[in-house]
């Protein structure tokens, strides 16, 4: 993806000041003109000026007038004062009120073209540092966890297919599979995995600032826009967007995204000018788009345009065979967050989650980890840590011919027992004594409660 030209106005109202500055830049930018900040003012919008080079010394509006009106409105925007002497108090005044640079009109020729190349990667850098800002927090150090199951397989081997294209990716799956995880990965993979991610969670934000979200907004283009916003459109430029949950997204701005992926241009709200955009788009929903379709709640023409690539992400009940390794993934991160000593999960414990339903998906059983390993204090997570839920769930679905009681009695059993074995140290024949029961007691015990495995495993 080319680099777009950077645009510089200069403004002067000596004719061959103004010609020598514009020929002295013409060679590396895109240079407009113009004699007066009244006349130059109109151009910064219009133009998507990125670098203002003004003379000090204006007719009408002055320098420092303009330089405070630019640095107002345009933040973005790197300012050059020029004068035609030199002028510390001037060029003192003018970076106090945010110039990027003082420079003469005499100076050399390279000066000034090294100057605008400094003010303009320092742009970058201020556009960059507000990217880095909108997605702090956003990934946290997360990942895409992968297992076994088939269906991730399949769903990883398209990813690897497509992940270097810049064709639109529609990611599937119901709340909790991990989608915005996926669409990292993707990012991750491409073809330029520097560049920016900015994710944007549509349900999430207040209906009546979506528009303003994505797209930006001038100052003053309704009551509150206090000064000028760049909209997370601008800021995916030249990397990837990911809107989570377009489903939500409402029919009017559903037309604007569509301009926006046909056209490669966005409009600010209050904005008089189309402003070009270039980001690879990855859209998910939890919501079946093409029911959505047919119920005239979603655009046709705007549902192709984001199915190009459809991946469908399974939910966890039909990858059950992922959580063993989703689950201690999950504990080995929160036991660093939480600076504990939980090494695992008993084998048991792992069985009856893999008979939970899971209508959380992913997220569920994360957040349900992150709860275990906060509040256990010992180094296994077993049965008796699992929350009574799990526990019906599996006396619910044993087939026995003992009674729902009977069995309910044996998991405490088996529970109590272990924690015994914890306090001990796992010492077999210390927690005989400490249980009042003789040591062959306890190991049928264990061997009929598969208790023995756990403590093998915790022994190594």
């Amino acid at each position: 993806m080319a680099a777009r030209r950077k645009t510089v106005l200069v403004i002067d109202a000596n004719d061959d000041a103004r010609e020598r500055l514009s020929q002295t830049l013409r060679r590396d930018y895109r240079v407009i003109r113009a004699a007066s900040a009244e006349s130059g003012l109109p151009l910064m919008d219009k133009e998507g000026v990125d670098v203002l080079v003004a003379d000090m010394k204006q007719a009408g509006l002055g320098g420092l007038d303009l330089l405070q009106i630019v640095r107002e409105n345009f933040p973005l925007v790197e300012i050059i004062m020029t004068s035609a002497a030199p002028d510390v108090e001037g060029a003192v005044r003018a970076i106090k009120l945010g110039a990027y640079h003082f420079v003469t009109k005499d100076s050399d020729p390279d000066v000034l073209r090294e100057l605008v190349r400094h003010a303009g990667e320092r742009q970058d850098l201020h556009r960059h540092v507000l990217t880095l800002q909108d997605a702090a927090g956003d990934a946290g150090g997360r990942e895409f966890i992968t297992g076994p199951s088939t269906g991730l397989k399949d769903v990883l081997e398209t990813v690897h297919k497509v992940a270097k294209l810049s064709a639109t990716v529609l990611i599937l799956g119901e709340s909790g599979t991990g989608k915005e995880l996926l669409a990292r990965l993707l990012h991750r993979e491409s073809a330029n995995p520097d560049a920016p991610f900015i994710a944007v969670n549509v349900a999430a934000i207040p209906r009546e600032l979506v528009e303003s979200t994505l797209f930006g907004h001038e100052k003053g283009s309704f009551t509150g826009a206090l000064q000028q916003r760049i909209g997370k459109f601008e800021l995916a430029n030249g990397g990837t967007l990911f809107l989570d949950e377009i489903g939500d997204l409402k029919s009017d701005l559903q037309a604007k995204l569509l301009r926006a992926i046909q056209e490669g241009e966005v409009e600010r709200v209050g904005g008089s000018r189309p402003i070009r955009t270039q980001f690879r788009l990855i859209a998910a929903t939890n919501i079946e788009l093409e029911r959505a379709v047919k119920d005239g709640t979603f655009r046709e023409d705007l549902y192709y345009r984001l199915n190009v690539i459809p991946v469908r992400l399974p939910p966890l009940r039909e990858r059950i065979e992922d959580l063993p390794v989703l689950a201690d993934f999950f504990i080995k991160r929160y036991s660093a967050r939480f600076h504990k000593d939980v090494r695992g999960i008993a084998e048991s414990s792992v069985k009856m989650l893999s008979h939970y339903w899971w209508p959380g998906n992913i997220r569920e059983l994360e957040n349900l980890i992150e709860r275990l390993v906060a509040v256990v204090d010992h180094e296994y997570i077993t049965d008796e840590d699992l929350p009574f839920e799990f526990h019906v769930v599996e006396l619910d679905r044993a087939k026995s011919d003992t009674s729902l009681l009977d069995r309910a009695m044996g998991t405490f059993e088996r529970n109590f027992l272990v924690r015994a074995l914890e306090r001990n140290a796992w010492n077999v024949t210390q927690t005989a004594r400490y249980l009042g029961v003789p040591l062959s007691t306890l190991k049928f015990k264990m061997e009929r409660l598969e208790i023995r495995e756990l403590a093998k495993k915790i022994k190594k």
